[in-house]
């Protein structure tokens, strides 16, 4: 079997035929396919930059990262799953509070590559043993409550850190990228976070020129006079260079924080298989293992030079619902343009240098979403929270999970958080469940059941299955 690099060329290679669909061993003619893979990068830019700077990291590192991640990830499902993999929003809050906790980037970077490792071990379990091994342990009540915990975790870092910097230009920004989201369509709805941060970037430049500097706190508790959109660091960076890299710094402590994230990753690679699969009509259920196990791969590649963990990207299946275009040949493309971002210091530069204020307003949607993502699985695997099994575990983490929450074991070692909130639900679910009477112990559906539909047009079924969410 191959390795997924050979592709045949679609028709006369220029525009797919009304209703058709180029298949992944399938491409365009190359300046086309390089075009889409431009297209898929300029896709996955506002999250997958945000998300480094946000834990903190070298965004120059994360995009060459996520580069090489997509090839390892291409290469190890040999060409049938095409996908895009960069960094996920879902790290942002346990790098937030490890570094709360008083870690540094190395402690960061080193309970990312445990998490990396604990994904790979998942993928190779699933392999061995069918997706069901998944799906008993983490039944969508689980997996729903675990996604919300760790989202909504980070609303005090909006709240406290990014809002107060400029809160006018947080507002404008989360009212524009707001509006962007709703009313965008096709390629320029999958952007709608990247034309936020331009957003604000312009506003941030605006108020500079017509007010001067504010007097607000700047990543520090104390307010300072400061410009909004400081582009120093931009001047003095090089055009080409290598990112910084650091190698991980292994604690106990920040790793228990961060091993709960493996259950949305999982959940997040299960929903992306099942997606793909709807919309190349190709039974992908013999891939699943192998993509999470890819994943699991790629970050720990990333995080041993420094990098944040990766994962598969929904932006970019929405790019491909829209173009109709699976070839993975596109991806391969995408991966090019990544690598060769990454070795722009001074691109990496302009991403460091985004406005507080500006990431206030953009993070106040973002975290709200990966949190409201744990409803949706809820919703999709059709979780009755009025039956006290699944209610009672998933209530107490959460507000454990939320509202930081602390159980001090020595002292040294304490869990709390999303460390402690993630224990308690699937402990607690499992162990009532044992516990729990007969009527209560209704089989739950599949966990990534009802979780990612991507349709060309609302209320269409180009991408997947009619949508029912209005």
């Amino acid at each position: 079997m191959g390795l997924g690099v050979r592709w045949t060329l679609h028709g006369d290679g220029r525009t797919p035929a009304p209703g058709a669909v180029v298949r992944p061993d399938e491409r365009l003619t190359w300046p086309r396919t390089a075009g889409l893979g431009a297209q898929h990068v300029v896709a996955m830019f506002g999250a997958s930059f945000v998300a480094p700077v946000l834990m903190g990291l070298d965004p120059n590192l994360a995009i060459m990262m996520s580069g090489v991640a997509t090839i390892v990830f291409l290469l190890a499902t040999r060409g049938r799953v095409p996908s895009y993999l960069g960094c996920s929003l879902s790290f942002v809050g346990v790098a937030a509070a490890i570094r709360a906790s008083g870690g540094n980037s190395a402690v960061v970077t080193g309970a990312l590559f445990s998490v990396g490792v604990a994904l790979f071990l998942a993928g190779l379990a699933v392999q061995r043993f069918g997706a069901r091994i998944i799906h008993a342990a983490m039944p969508p009540v689980v997996t729903g409550a675990v996604v919300m915990l760790i989202g909504f975790n980070l609303a005090p870092v909006t709240a406290s850190t990014y809002w107060p910097q400029d809160q006018w230009t947080a507002l404008l920004t989360m009212l524009f990228t707001g509006l962007a989201v709703v009313c965008l369509r096709g390629f320029w709805s999958r952007i709608a976070i990247f034309l936020g941060l331009v957003f604000g970037y312009a506003v941030s430049a605006l108020f500079d020129l017509l007010f001067g500097k504010i007097h607000s706190p700047a990543g520090g508790p104390e307010a300072v006079d400061h410009w909004r959109l400081d582009l120093s660091g931009v001047a003095k960076a090089d055009w080409i260079g290598l990112p910084a890299f650091h190698a991980p710094q292994f604690e106990w402590s920040a790793i228990l924080v961060a091993l709960p994230v493996v259950i949305a990753l999982v959940a997040e690679n299960a929903g992306h298989i099942k997606a793909v699969a709807e919309m190349t009509d190709d039974p992908l259920d013999d891939t699943l293992g192998t993509a999470i196990a890819a994943d699991g791969a790629a970050s720990i590649l990333s995080t041993a030079v420094g990098g944040p963990p990766n994962t598969t990207y929904s932006e970019n299946i929405g790019v491909m619902a829209a173009t109709r275009v699976y070839s993975t040949a596109a991806y391969w493309a995408a991966a090019g343009f990544a690598l060769l971002f990454g070795l722009c210091p001074k691109f990496g530069a302009i991403v460091a240098a985004i406005p507080g204020g500006v990431l206030g307003g953009i993070t106040v949607i973002l975290y709200g979403m990966i949190g409201l993502l744990g409803a949706q699985i809820w919703r999709g695997g059709r979780v009755d929270l009025r039956n006290p099994l699944n209610l009672v575990p998933a209530a107490a983490g959460i507000i454990i999970g939320i509202g930081g929450v602390k159980l001090q074991l020595t002292e040294s070692f304490e869990l709390g958080g999303i460390a402690l909130g993630t224990l308690v639900v699937i402990t607690g679910y499992h162990t009532l469940r044992y516990f729990a009477p007969a009527h209560m112990k209704e089989q739950e559906p599949l966990l990534d059941e009802g979780t990612s539909t991507y349709d060309e047009e609302p209320g269409g079924t180009a991408g997947g299955p009619e949508r029912t969410d209005g």
